[in-house]
């Protein structure tokens, strides 16, 4: 018998000259391990593209991150009846200002620190020499002989040459790495606004008014830490700088811009600052390295439980035990950038769970 379609119309062999269509093979065996398989192949090539974009995608992080901080002050600006191309200028121009007096405050100390170091290692192997320890070692076991062997062996050349080009590679990349995070930035805070309203068209419209009321709060969080953390470690730089002066600490401004960099980073930012600070006083004397320390311990009392709250008091509202955890768990998945991104972030999520999360538990 012929069969039929679906309009109750029969269907002759003449009209299918290459037979009748089978069953569908969803159910077979082949078909779904073959369905199975092209989806994990698909998962894992996305897996790897992710990781291969990952350095790209923190980047671009790091770059809208850094848009949203630096808004409230561009539009601060704006209230003060300035266009906000004229206030992008403005504060895009006072950030590559820090940067340029941060390169010239570190980098003539350093080079003439290492300069200097080069050229009294004469004396410096001169003294070893002299050293009736080192003298008494060497007569022994001959270290002095074997180091100069190596020194001016082809093996030291052929391990600082690799040595130099690995340096200058890092520097090299440090370098794009910063000029692209400047330029996505400034393209992020010129767009912010239309990268706003193009999210949000993408919400249901029945949701895009209260969608755009907590987008709108969490870029307002993130931006108030952003600031408040750049004011804080302003102060540190500037208070660091003063206390260092007058204890006659060399590179005081390089050490103060140090301590302030340093202080951006949650956690363990200060203490590094701190004891690179106190290191330099030690060299100084024992007197203005205890000085220093003693100083540095008072001060992040006076940060923390004083100069921080009141920064933060209507910007960012996170406990202290979703700071930690937000900074430890940031730190540990991207670093010293996830420890950064970590306490707004987590800002961002109570927010979410208090005007979204919690109602909805309470009606159910």
């Amino acid at each position: 018998m012929g069969g039929g379609t679906g309009d109750g119309v029969a269907v002759t062999p003449l009209d299918r000259p290459f037979g009748m269509p089978g069953r569908p093979l969803r159910s077979n065996p082949f078909m779904f391990g073959l369905t199975g398989a092209l989806g994990v192949l698909t998962a894992w090539l996305l897996v790897q593209a992710i990781a291969g974009a990952g350095s790209v995608l923190v980047l671009i992080v790091v770059s809208l991150f850094l848009a949203i901080g630096l808004n409230p002050a561009v539009e601060a600006l704006q209230h003060r009846n300035l266009s906000r191309r004229v206030a992008i200028t403005i504060v895009f121009g006072s950030v590559i200002a820090f940067f340029v007096a941060f390169g010239l405050a570190v980098v003539p100390p350093l080079t003439e620190q290492t300069t200097g170091f080069f050229g009294h290692l004469p004396e410096y192997v001169q003294q070893l020499q002299n050293h009736p320890l080192i003298r008494s070692v060497d007569e022994r076991y001959q270290v002095l002989d074997k180091l100069q062997q190596y020194v001016t062996g082809d093996r030291l050349a052929t391990q600082m040459f690799g040595g130099l080009l690995g340096v200058a590679s890092v520097l090299i990349s440090a370098l794009f790495s910063g000029f692209t995070v400047l330029v996505l930035t400034l393209y992020f805070l010129g767009s912010l606004n239309s990268i706003k309203e193009t999210a949000y068209r993408f919400v249901p419209r029945s949701r895009r008014t209260r969608i755009r009321l907590l987008g709108d709060e969490i870029i307002n969080q993130i931006g108030g830490y952003v600031a408040g953390n750049l004011i804080i470690s302003l102060i540190a730089g500037v208070v660091t700088f003063l206390f260092l002066s007058m204890m006659k600490v060399p590179y005081a401004l390089a050490l103060a811009i140090f301590v302030a960099v340093t202080d951006l980073i949650p956690l363990a930012g200060a203490v590094i600052g701190a004891v690179v600070a106190s290191g330099v006083g030690f060299l100084v004397s024992v007197q203005v390295g205890i000085a220093c320390a003693v100083f540095f311990i008072v001060y992040q009392q006076v940060e923390n439980y004083w100069i921080s709250p009141k920064v933060f008091k209507s910007s960012v509202d996170v406990p202290p035990v979703a700071t930690i955890l937000g900074a430890l768990l940031g730190g540990a998945l991207l670093g010293i950038v996830g420890a950064l991104l970590g306490i707004p972030l987590a800002a961002a999520l109570l927010l979410i769970a208090r005007e979204v999360v919690l109602p909805r538990q309470d009606r159910l």
